[in-house]
Formats: structure tokens, C-alpha cells, sequence
């Protein structure tokens, strides 16, 4: 992420103006649980993936002040179109990009988030991987659990969001106001099994999508 003074505005000003005005006035968002998310980092910020905006959203619950230590994990591939997008995604979302797969290879795809972590950062990431069906849960990658085990003392927490998915659906560009709301969790810490924590994390997402009160027509 650029440490250019004037880049570091145009990211300030895109999240305080942009992403709050679509986010919680367009939208509307309604969170319940606050108070559990992270006063400081290092921390993860673990949500359900069904819509473009999941991120911004997820970042826009976090005061302004923690801006400079957000920081969205994604995948390279996918922003990394064109070098204006790669550009943005780096300099103004504050992305870490992952290459997918490179783990097969013997690597560590996951570095750069470990990385951040122990820079005091917030990340936030998307155990499902790509995005699904909106309002249902994907099943998990071992991702989470890889990161949770090897840096055990780093609270993940679990964010379900409804409503994002049919205001911005997969392969839609049109914004259709959707009443948003947003449960976050207690937080979780790695284990010793990543396949035991990647197991509680979806117990506990589960939990926060039955909570939901979902009117007879969705």
C-alpha cells in the first residue's frame, strides 16, 4: 500500500464520503454486536461472501481512524486485470493480494497476511474464497485455519451480513436499496488442528445466519 501522502487522502476520502454514502445512507446498515468488533489490531474480520461491496461494508463498520490498517486479503488474479485496477485495489482498497494455488508449490500464499498481522493490522478476509449464492453459506477453505493456527493469539472474528447479496448480487452492476444487516460474534482463536478451528468458525457463522429474522417472501 502506497505511503504517498496524497494517495493515503484519496483512500481516506473514498471510505469517509464513497463507501459511507453507499454503504450506510444508499443502503442502510444494521449491525448487531458491535461492541465485539476489534478496538485495535492485530485482528481478522471474517465474513460470508456473496456480493462486491462485502468488503467495503465490513470495512466500513471500523471508525476512521483504523483506515490505515485495514486491509482487505484477496485473491491476485482477480484485480490484477489491468494496471489501473491493480492500482486501485492496492493503493485505495489497501488489498494484500493472494495467489491462488501457489501453496501447491510449496509456498506460503498466506505470508503477506501473517506478515500484516505482526504489523499490528486488521485483515479482512472471506473463508468461503470466491463469492456464492447470496444469503447462503459456502463451505470454508483450510485458509482461515492455516493463518489462525500460526498466529494463535490473533482474535478472529466471525461477521455474518444479510442483504448485501441482493443489493449487489454475483455479475450484477446495479445497486438495489436492500435493508443490510450485519451480526458479528465472539471472537475465535487458532488451534492446533486448523481443521478443528475452520469447524468452530462455520458452527459460528451458522449461528449468527440463524439469527436471522428473514421475512416469509425471501
Amino acid at each position: 500500500m502506497s505511503k504517498n501522502p496524497v494517495t493515503r487522502l484519496l483512500r481516506f476520502l473514498f471510505f469517509a464520503v464513497v463507501v459511507r454514502a453507499v454503504i450506510l445512507i444508499a443502503l442502510g446498515l444494521t449491525v448487531r454486536h458491535r461492541e465485539r468488533l476489534p478496538g485495535e489490531g492485530p485482528a481478522v474480520l471474517a465474513g460470508n461472501h456473496n456480493s462486491n461491496l462485502d468488503a467495503l461494508a465490513m470495512m466500513s463498520l471500523m471508525p476512521l481512524r483504523l483506515l490505515p490498517k485495514l486491509r482487505p486479503v484477496a485473491a491476485k488474479d482477480y484485480f490484477f486485470t489491468s494496471k489501473l485496477r491493480g492500482w486501485f485495489a492496492l493503493n485505495i482498497v489497501g488489498i494484500i493480494p493472494v495467489k491462488r494455488g501457489s501453496g501447491k508449490d510449496g509456498g506460503n500464499p498466506l505470508l503477506l497476511a501473517e506478515q500484516a498481522l505482526d504489523r499490528g493490522e486488521i485483515l479482512v478476509l472471506f473463508p468461503e474464497g470466491s463469492r456464492g449464492e447470496p444469503e447462503a453459506l459456502a463451505r470454508f477453505k483450510k485458509g482461515i485455519g492455516h493463518l489462525a493456527k500460526a498466529r494463535p493469539r490473533v482474535p478472529v472474528i466471525p461477521v455474518f451480513m444479510h442483504g448485501l447479496g441482493k443489493a449487489l448480487p454475483k455479475g450484477s452492476a446495479l445497486l438495489v436499496p436492500f435493508n443490510c444487516t450485519v451480526s458479528v460474534g465472539e471472537p475465535l482463536y487458532g488451534k492446533e488442528s486448523y481443521d478443528a478451528f475452520v469447524a468452530e468458525l462455520e458452527a459460528a457463522m451458522t449461528a449468527l445466519a440463524a439469527q436471522e429474522r428473514r421475512p416469509a417472501w425471501e
